[in-house]
């Protein structure tokens, strides 16, 4: 076992050192195996909550499952903190998505080594990461989306495999952590109804939006670790779903390792949900169907459940067998010499190279939505006015489930840092976060009447868009900026000097007045310790954005169906037919990229063929840049609803000025199918149109991004 456990040594635990589960040489299912039939029943049962004591006599020692890693590790003292997941998806970049994941996983075992050395066994200093959160971000009330990946199934399956593959490791036998695929399955809110809300959705639903990325991450990805959500889904609580758990997750996918719920869902089963009345049949049920691992107390009454005929022991065993096959695949019972992560050094916490990567991830993060030629900024402004309560803010660079940086640049801070040696450099927060429209305050005005340049850095914050508990009511119910913040917009726009507006936020805010009025509008999401840095950067024009929108920015909640329906029709880009404020995959360049000769290596294919595409990028401006190639794929001819598009590829792809660059996307049959009512996924004959540019085919409202896309049709014959 891990030397740096130091559980003390009894005479019975002496005995034990030729057993089985010991020997490293041994099938780790031999091990787990022998490891489990030395327990008493009492103690099974303590090993199935996150909290998991200590077995002296067998050498066990305390676990808590509990850790958090969505974008650094979390809660756990300091630690680099990189982009808010929406962040880091706007990226569109998964080989940088993969190294975030490294680094995660870098910092998460060096901290966990750290604590074992010092016997410290508390919560967020373990092995077992409850991230990624993949649930689709239906709706931009939700409260709790700025931790996704944004509205697309494909955007998110390949963004989440790139994080799991990276926390996990690519060591055959060992796993450098346990990710764990969140919240299984159909859930973004509402909040303060999730612990009794009942999400309704159909099969076709299921199987083309709100499934698809899990099921890419357990067969593609292999994570080790499912929590179940709060909800229930189509009438089943999700951690004691027969369709999800054992139908689904099991049968069809044929995932192997251990489901954990959400922090006291298994008490919502029969508190709330109401599906069993009795405590020990409701927690018998879940450890049946197939969830391992309660975060909370429920299970610790696993052993009554059993004395009282719920449960078999044997049925006990199975979920003691994936919870100790994560702890054994971890190393936590071998030498560390023989674990390949064991002598990561705490050096790599907080390190250089971390933190110029959590830059790098802010940089690309930021997107460009408007500009009318005012950025980059030049030397012209002598005093640069920096205004708005997200503008010197901490809190907002970080986002939920967050670590603590050691040091942090605020936007005023990396304003401040990179203006022009003439220029300076004001601030004030003008008005309050969220309040009335006669907030604005007189030390604006100053900063307003000094400055030759005004930036606006507005937005939201953790404090308006949370997760039910964390203060405030969670999900919002209107899209706009506040009211205060509004009206200092308004006051900086009426002062006829030029600004530029910089927008802080977790999901997206419908800024249609901004549109109309603003010369240039970026949008920063909550971009991490080194968010300022990055905004001034793009600002100043040190670096050329290119971060695409992973959301729709709908122009008002009226332009919605009803929050609480699951229904898919209407929502996302996939089905929304109206006009967005600005569209999925959006996002401008100091520079200009043009596409053209797309080419298919076949215009005639089979349902059993894959197709592999080509097409010519350059950048067409004269300054270097990144570009995000997205491919699209549309149903001509389905004889079942399909969705309007569907993102099939993307690449992100640096090009000097000048520079002409082939692009290669291949197609699976799978990419090409259409799901019947009953939820089968199939290929049918007929026209496909394959589109690659920018920006999404089909936005004709804005000519630059209509005309940054190229089209052809393939045919899917017998």
């Amino acid at each position: 076992m891990d030397t740096a456990s130091n559980i003390t040594v009894t005479e019975a635990d002496a005995a034990l050192d030729n057993a089985p589960f010991r020997d490293p040489s041994l099938p780790v299912e031999v091990r787990v195996r022998d490891l489990i039939s030395r327990m008493t029943l009492e103690e099974k049962a303590s090993q199935t909550v996150n909290i998991a004591v200590g077995i002296e006599r067998l050498g066990i020692p305390p676990y808590d499952w509990w850790n958090e890693c969505l974008h650094g590790v979390g809660r756990a003292g300091i630690a680099t903190v990189f982009p808010q997941a929406i962040g880091l998806a706007a990226t569109w970049n998964t080989p940088l998505m993969h190294r975030i994941a490294v680094a995660i996983s870098d910092e998460a075992r060096a901290k966990h080594h750290e604590a074992m050395q010092r016997q410290y066994y508390k919560r967020y200093f373990g092995l077992t990461y409850w991230s990624p959160n993949i649930n689709i971000f239906r709706d931009p009330r939700w409260g709790r989306g700025q931790e996704t990946y944004g509205e697309d199934p494909y955007l998110t399956a390949r963004m989440g495999v790139e994080f799991v593959k990276g926390l996990q490791g690519d060591d055959p036998k060992y796993l450098k952590l346990v990710a764990t695929a969140k919240h299984y399955a159909v859930h973004s809110g509402p909040e303060n109804g999730r612990h009794q809300f009942d999400s309704r959705a159909s099969k076709r639903d299921m199987y083309e939006t709100y499934l698809p990325a899990f099921k890419a991450l357990v067969q593609e990805a292999k994570v080790a670790a499912v929590m179940g959500a709060y909800n229930r889904t189509n009438g089943e609580a999700c951690n004691a779903s027969p369709t999800l758990l054992k139908q689904i997750l099991r049968d069809e996918w044929g995932f192997d390792g251990h489901v954990v719920s959400d922090c006291g869902a298994i008490e919502d089963i029969y508190e709330h949900h109401k599906v069993f009345r009795i405590k020990e049949e409701a927690i018998a049920a879940a450890v049946k169907i197939g969830c391992d691992l309660c975060c909370g107390g429920a299970y610790e009454s696993l052993d009554k459940a059993v004395q009282q005929g719920y449960l078999t022991e044997a049925e006990l065993d199975v979920a003691l067998e994936r919870l100790f096959t994560a702890r054994f695949k971890l190393g936590m019972f071998d030498p560390p010499e023989m674990v390949p992560f064991a002598s990561i050094p705490y050096s790599v916490v907080d390190c250089p190279e971390h933190r110029q990567l959590a830059l790098q991830a802010a940089r690309e993060s930021i997107i460009l939505l408007k500009n009318d030629g005012i950025l980059p900024l030049d030397n012209r402004y002598k005093t640069i006015g920096v205004l708005g309560p997200n503008a010197h803010n901490l809190e907002v660079l970080l986002g939920n489930y967050n670590g603590n940086p050691s040091h942090s640049v605020t936007p005023y801070e990396g304003i401040a840092a990179r203006a022009f040696p003439a220029s300076n450099v004001m601030f004030a927060a003008g008005c309050e976060l969220c309040g009335s429209a006669d907030s604005v305050t007189w030390e604006a005005q100053e900063v307003i009447n000094s400055a030759d340049l005004l930036i606006a850095v507005l937005g939201l914050s953790p404090l308006l868009e949370n997760e039910e508990g964390a203060g405030g009511s969670g999900d919002r119910t209107a899209l706009g900026l506040p009211a205060s913040q509004q009206a200092l917009l308004e006051v900086i726009h009426n002062s006829g000097k030029p600004y530029v507006v910089v927008l802080l936020n977790g999901s997206m805010v419908a800024v249609n007045w901004a549109q109309e009025h603003a010369p240039a509008i970026l949008e920063a999401w909550y971009p991490g310790e080194e968010g300022g840095t990055a905004i001034a950067e793009v600002l100043f024009g040190d670096y050329n954005p290119g971060g695409r929108l992973p959301v729709t920015v709908y122009q008002s909640v009226e332009q919605l169906p009803p929050y609480e329906e699951y229904a898919m029709q209407g929502r996302t880009y996939r089905f929304f037919t109206d006009e967005p404020l600005y569209p999925f995959g959006y996002g401008l360049s100091y520079t200009k990229f043009v596409y053209s000769n797309l080419r298919a290596e076949a215009t005639t294919i089979t349902a059993e063929d894959t197709l592999t595409v080509h097409v010519d990028l350059q950048n067409t401006g004269e300054r270097a840049g990144d570009e995000v190639a997205q491919l699209y794929v549309t149903d001509l001819e389905a004889s079942v609803p399909v969705p309007l598009r569907q993102l099939q590829g993307f690449q992100r792809v640096q090009l000097a000025p000048g520079e002409t660059r082939t692009l290669t996307f291949t197609l699976t049959p799978e990419q090409f199918a259409a799901t019947a009512d009953d939820g089968t996924r199939f290929v049918e004959h007929g026209q496909f149109r394959i589109a690659i540019g920018g920006v999404q085919p089909g936005q004709t409202q804005r000519a630059e991004m209509e005309s940054n896309v190229v089209e052809m049709v393939v045919e899917v014959t017998a």
